[in-house]
């Protein structure tokens, strides 16, 4: 008797087996083939939601191009940190749309915009959050550091003004120095990209982990590397074009990648259970 009770008690508090599906949504999300063309669709869809929430949207543009002119100002002073800009951009643009993610998918729900309620809601996810804020400020880090490596490399400690470098560089001088920047650079954004693509939406669509979410985001890259190469060079292009009109661009461009890095994330990564 005291054994029936004992199995009877083990079977009521064994846990009951999750199904595959559940384990799929909770540890691994389905990835899905997209279109050469689907960069081009997500750009007209993120540019939907920036006109769906104009204040919001731009005010955010607004405070990154202001920190953008900042930057510039640091590095109008410490010339070696003036290549590093546009790479830093680029690589802690993800964590800097978190909040513009969290406005896309209130809109994709039918809310009104609120992006007091949209940074409320980050704060069920903020560990996984701060975690990818933490690799992307070591990203950019390392290559904050590479260049000024390069420049005291090169220029032997001399102060030079930025107007200065960018004569040369366009003179053909220092062609080495230009190319191994050209390259740095592109390693590590490139992996950052990789990681962060869709990982920083998933992030604030549902309870993963940071290294689940990287690992989702290296399977989109792999499984649509042409897409991918497209979108990371409208990200590259736009960007570029948000520092050539003196940052003002950014104030449209930041936003517009931000709603559209949602749409990106929508179509590669299968809704969870």
């Amino acid at each position: 008797m005291d054994h029936t009770l004992d199995r009877h008690s083990l079977a009521q508090a064994a846990p009951t087996p999750r199904t595959d599906a559940a384990v799929s949504d909770a540890a691994d999300p389905e990835v899905r083939a997209i279109g050469l063309d689907s960069p081009w669709r997500w750009l007209r869809m993120g540019w939907r939601d920036v006109m769906r929430s104009p204040a919001p949207s731009l005010g955010l543009g607004v405070l990154v191009a202001a920190v953008g002119m900042l930057l510039t100002t640091v590095a109008w002073k410490a010339t070696y940190f003036a290549p590093a800009l546009l790479g830093g951009f680029l690589l802690v643009g993800p964590f800097l749309a978190i909040a513009l993610y969290g406005l896309a998918q209130q809109l994709e729900a039918g809310q009104p915009p609120d992006l007091r309620a949209s940074v409320r809601g980050l704060q069920a996810h903020a560990g996984s959050i701060a975690m990818l804020g933490l690799m992307l400020a070591l990203a950019y880090i390392l290559w904050e550091r590479s260049a000024a490596i390069l420049f005291a490399f090169y220029y032997q400690g001399q102060a030079i003004k930025l107007s200065q470098l960018l004569s040369e560089l366009m003179a053909g001088q220092y062609l080495a120095l230009g190319l191994m920047f050209l390259a740095s650079g592109a390693l590590v954004a490139a992996a950052v990209f990789a990681l962060t693509v869709v990982s920083a939406p998933l992030l604030v669509d549902r309870p993963v982990d940071v290294v689940t979410a990287a690992m989702t985001s290296l399977r989109c890259c792999r499984r649509n590397a042409l897409p991918m190469l497209a979108w990371a060079a409208i990200i590259a292009g736009l960007t570029l074009l948000g520092f050539l009109t003196a940052m003002l661009g950014l104030i449209f461009v930041f936003p517009l990648l931000a709603h559209a890095s949602w749409h990106a994330y929508r179509d590669m990564v299968e809704r969870g259970n």
